[in-house]
């Protein structure tokens, strides 16, 4: 996925897309672009609803979404609130964000 969304982004940062400059720099293997997780976790968010209830969207990256690495969304609403939290297959927590509606 890094690579297509380089492409679609044009962002062609080499931790996205070269493996070799990815693992030079301190990484296990190239990293998914933090808008794509982003964009990945707004998907779940608006699932059930209209994309223009989404008021705000705030969050914090807080491991890298590595290839191959399965997704998991959890996401608790509150009134107008919405926490959510990715994890990877590990558990490991790859995000933390929240939302309002309208």
């Amino acid at each position: 996925m890094p690579y297509f969304y380089a492409g679609a982004s044009l962002d062609f940062n080499l931790i996205h897309i070269d493996r070799e400059f990815a693992q030079a720099n301190g990484l296990p293997d190239i990293i998914l672009q933090g808008m794509c997780t982003m964009g990945l976790t707004a998907k779940h968010i608006i699932k059930n609803d209209h994309p223009s209830k989404v008021e705000t969207f705030k969050v914090r990256f807080l491991n890298p979404v590595l290839p191959g690495d399965e997704l998991n969304f959890e996401s608790e609403m509150n009134n107008a609130e919405i926490d959510i939290e990715v994890t990877n297959q590990n558990g490991n927590r790859v995000l933390r964000g929240k939302a309002t509606t309208r």
